[in-house]
């Protein structure tokens, strides 16, 4: 199968991320999209949430999503999330699968300076996929990281979770930026200065 693999923080998860993996799933017709937040990712440090609760608001957020499943072998596999580190994980466990990985369109830029950007390029497709403020320069890529690379167009909504958890802890609306559920599930765990 063909498998699209959304990593984040995920601090919270939002619609942004949702839409993303949806538009990298129907622009290059992938069999299911699986979720996996990172331990420590190695660009942000000092999540507002734990990794737990990560995995169980992204677990609340793709519930009963068909093709939508949620892992926590970054949480198994502890310290800083290295995408190498996942991905030889995956392929050891699910050999028979072909895996694309979702990133954002300001991520594409950095993909030179990823840990063992070359393997990584050797066995596995990024998926692109814009969003607002960012252009997409494959050109400006290595020659060889061009090919690994294809592209996904979606909605421009300019939702961060930066955004969400300002807005939360101010007491403003998040109603549509993020699943009801996951907003049911920060009041109840008191998250990002909700109170229960």
């Amino acid at each position: 199968m063909k498998i699209g693999i959304m990593g984040g923080t995920f601090d919270p998860i939002h619609m942004g991320h949702l839409l993303a993996a949806e538009a990298a799933r129907d622009s290059h017709a992938l069999d299911e999209i699986w979720f996996m937040p990172s331990h420590v990712p190695p660009h942000k440090r000092g999540a507002g949430a734990s990794g737990q609760q990560r995995l169980e608001m992204t677990e609340a957020a793709v519930k009963g999503v068909e093709q939508y499943e949620v892992l926590g072998i970054e949480m198994e596999l502890g310290g800083v999330s290295y995408t190498i580190d996942t991905m030889k994980e995956l392929w050891r466990r699910y050999p028979e699968h072909e895996f694309y990985f979702i990133i954002g369109a300001d991520m594409v830029n950095y993909l030179p300076k990823w840990e063992q950007i070359e393997e990584l390029a050797a066995k596995l497709t990024f998926i692109g996929v814009g969003r607002p403020g960012f252009q997409l320069h494959l050109d400006d890529l290595p020659e060889e990281l061009q090919d690994s690379v294809l592209l996904a167009e979606m909605p421009l909504v300019d939702i961060s979770s930066t955004a969400v958890r300002r807005r939360l802890a101010k007491g403003h609306s998040v109603r549509f930026m993020i699943p009801d559920e996951v907003h049911q599930y920060i009041v109840r765990s008191g998250l990002y200065g909700t109170k229960p």
